[in-house]
């Protein structure tokens, strides 16, 4: 069955009376507005009539509306259109602390283009201050944008008032009402606004399509330049398919508003009276009254939002904060509303819309009442998952992926820089270096390699991602030259939330891979946990003088790597469903493909340095390999092996937050030239999970080194970069 579609503030689907009237635009009248002919003239009477309907839900004229791409054009327009038609009359605007994106970026952009803009509080509700929003008005002003209706928790704005206040000074007023719209009665002239925005994918029109109400009289400086379309306001030929939707969409909310708010109402407080009677604990958000009728923000606490909705799988919400290893980001307007953090961190927008039905909702409270009891279990004890094995995708019950799960690179050099190096002659690779690996001497001829390493699935299927794992711990001693001799498991495991035939699988996966490996898994240790995580502690041998670090790379040197970059964009696609059955199978064997059979050619050679790339990324790794080496190198962009699709996937900006952190972490040492793409540096941090070798030869071995690591089956091995000279740890990226 399909989730249960709880995210009408969301977006919502086409009514099929809207597709139905669109489709003669889709098939029969595709003349151009401005044409004079036939063809021309139907679609300008659908554009006028449009017009016409928007105009009547919102009781003004039709020369009152413009149409544009939708509500964050619509506001762009009003705002800055309003801000630098009146700069002549002042420079300051007043806004709310609780705005959507669309409205508060565009007064943080006019910030900078010299405007003065004031942040208005709200109380516990989410309510503005009326009193602060008249005191912070000064002869400056020009401008005061507020909300209609919150998006996050439905609060519902006191925006007649704030109109009056504005008219009062002689400011113009500006109200997103991108929420509201269809939703509750939105009559501009008992609100007393001179500018609103509309969004048609709010109200059952389609994505793409919005509009803007500009009161008689109101001069806005023209943004988007061309010909004369909407009355010389707005050019760009009209998007006559979506227009026509939008006002059939707007005429069905006129005549159907009483209805639909009744209906959305009555779901809305049936779900929380079902959800209030099976989880006390829950808080509710937003205005207890004043509030959309459709929208429902609670609080779980002491449940993380988003593992919360991943447990959900049979709902579709959203969440209102995100967890990370060193923080927790919590929405603007949870933060405003001073929501205490363990209320925060757990806060789910549910929204009915006028497709829902009883059914969904008796549904929707038994999917989440089971959901929060597994995520919080009693003190009787933790209750034994009871899910269908078959059903089961590992990368729906964690957060974090793999390694990028990691604690962000900056925090831990700060924790790392205040330890103490261990003052032991007997340590040969400790504290001292990045390296992921510690050598310990035992005798002259013997020392023992050890590492430790675990993270979140990547992948949905268990006895992968066990497989995966081992790999992944294997590799770092591989990386230093040594020889793995055994292992130990170390397991987080959320019997609470997973039936314990997954963490078998885990282990099998493995077990097989540490046979293949050459090595037993002999012991180990498991906790219960939030969130399944796996990893080994790895212990190998080596000869004390042939340790390879990450510190020893010298000038002359040239750059080899062993696998494709892209795993971890390529893994955040397969948590969201989103990759062919081919590239999960290509991902899966080069995660799964242990890094022995590159170390044991590496053997062969006389290499300098070698690391492993794995959570901070090509960049990241590299960065610690100068830095410890005390040199400065180059990175060939258009050598370095990639993963097929990971280029298209950051496109859709399907990206890991350890990505994102890896390019903050290199920003201080490399150098990117002008025609390197977003695509490529995100491509050089992305955060790998059992990626490859990066190994630092001479030069006039290292092509010798790359094709015999081909020839043993490591297709991808790749001269990707030089050691340039000594130096500070600086990294150039080239592309030819």
């Amino acid at each position: 069955m399909k989730p249960i579609y709880l995210d009408y503030n969301a977006t919502t689907p086409i009514d099929p009376v809207v597709v139905e009237t669109m489709r003669p635009y889709l098939e029969e009248y595709f003349g151009n507005p401005s044409s004079t002919h036939w063809y021309g003239v139907q679609a300008k009477l659908a554009v006028e009539k449009a017009r016409k309907q928007v105009a009547e839900l919102l009781n003004c004229g039709a020369d009152e509306i413009i149409f544009t791409s939708g509500g964050s054009e619509s506001n762009n327009y009003a705002i800055k259109g309003a801000a630098f038609a009146n700069r002549d009359k002042g420079n300051h605007i007043i806004t709310s602390s609780i705005e959507h994106p669309a409205v508060s970026e565009v007064c943080q952009y006019l910030e900078h283009q010299g405007f003065q803009v004031t942040y208005v509080a709200v109380d516990e509700f989410g309510v503005v201050d009326l009193e602060a929003l008249e005191n912070a008005i000064s002869p400056q002003t020009i401008l005061v944008t507020v909300m209609h209706a919150n998006n996050e928790v439905g609060t519902i704005q006191p925006v007649a008032e704030i109109a009056k206040i504005a008219k009062k000074h002689g400011v113009l007023m500006h109200t997103d009402a991108a929420q509201s719209v269809g939703k509750i009665p939105t009559d501009v002239k008992e609100l007393g606004v001179d500018l609103l925005t509309v969004a048609g994918h709010k109200l059952y029109a389609p994505k793409g399509v919005g509009a803007l109400y500009i009161r008689h009289g109101v001069k806005l400086e023209k943004s988007m330049h061309g010909a004369d379309h909407e009355q010389n306001l707005r050019a760009g030929t009209e998007n006559v398919l979506e227009i026509v939707g939008l006002g059939k969409a707007c005429e069905v909310a006129k005549q159907d508003i009483e209805k639909n708010v009744a209906h959305m109402q009555k779901l809305r407080d049936q779900l929380y009276s079902g959800l209030r009677k099976r989880l006390p604990a829950v808080k509710l958000n937003g205005h207890p009254e004043q509030r959309l009728p459709n929208t429902l923000s609670l609080s779980f606490p002491n449940i993380e939002a988003n593992m919360l909705l991943d447990e959900l799988g049979g709902v579709a919400a959203s969440a209102g904060a995100a967890c990370h290893s060193d923080s927790i980001d919590v929405s603007p307007t949870l933060l405003a509303m001073a929501i205490p953090d363990e209320y925060a961190m757990g806060t789910i927008r549910f929204s009915t819309g006028k497709f829902t039905t009883e059914d969904d909702i008796e549904r929707a409270i038994g999917l989440i009442s089971e959901a929060v009891a597994r995520l919080q279990p009693t003190e009787a004890g933790i209750a034994q998952a009871d899910l269908d094995f078959s059903d089961i995708k590992l990368t729906h019950f964690t957060q974090g992926l793999g390694c990028a799960c990691k604690l962000r690179p900056q925090a831990l050099e700060r924790i790392l820089a205040d330890l103490t190096v261990p003052d032991d002659a007997q340590v040969l690779v400790g504290l001292n270096t990045a390296d992921d690996a510690a050598v310990y001497k035992l005798q002259d001829d013997t020392a023992i390699v050890q590492t430790v390493d675990f993270f979140t699935p990547i992948v949905d299927d268990p006895y992968h991602f066990g497989a995966i794992a081992a790999a992944n711990a294997f590799s770092d001693v591989y990386a230093m030259g040594g020889r793995p001799v055994f292992a130990l498991n170390i397991v987080g495991f959320p019997s609470n939330r997973l039936p314990m035939e997954i963490l078998r699988e885990i282990l099998k996966g493995a077990q097989d891979k540490a046979k293949e490996a050459g090595v037993s898994i002999i012991g180990g240790h498991t906790v219960d946990d939030a969130e399944p995580k796996f990893g080994l502690a790895v212990t190998g041998l080596i000869h004390p003088e042939k340790i390879l670090t990450n510190a020893t790379a010298k000038p002359g040197d040239v750059l080899i790597l062993t696998k494709p970059l892209g795993l971890g964009i390529i893994t955040t696609a397969i948590k969201r469903g989103m990759v062919d059955e081919q590239t999960v199978e290509e991902a899966i064997r080069i995660m799964s493909t242990l890094n022995r059979k590159a170390a044991d050619t590496m053997s062969e050679f006389n290499v300098n340095a070698c690391t492993d790339i794995s959570g901070f990324g090509l960049l990241g790794h590299l960065k610690e390999m100068v830095k410890a080496s005390g040199v400065d190198a180059e990175v060939y962009a258009d050598k370095v092996p990639i993963i097929e699709h990971a280029k298209d996937f950051i496109t859709a900006n399907v990206i890991p937050g350890g990505t994102l952190n890896n390019l903050d972490f290199v920003s201080d040492c490399v150098e990117w030239p002008r025609e390197i793409s977003r695509t490529m540096k995100t491509i050089l941090c992305d955060a790998q999970t059992s990626g490859g070798l990066l190994i630092s030869i001479p030069s006039n071995t290292g092509t010798r080194l790359e094709q015999a690591l081909r020839a043993n089956d490591i297709a991808d091995a790749s001269i990707v970069g030089q050691i340039i000279s000594a130096g500070n740890g600086k990294i150039v990226v080239r592309q030819d």
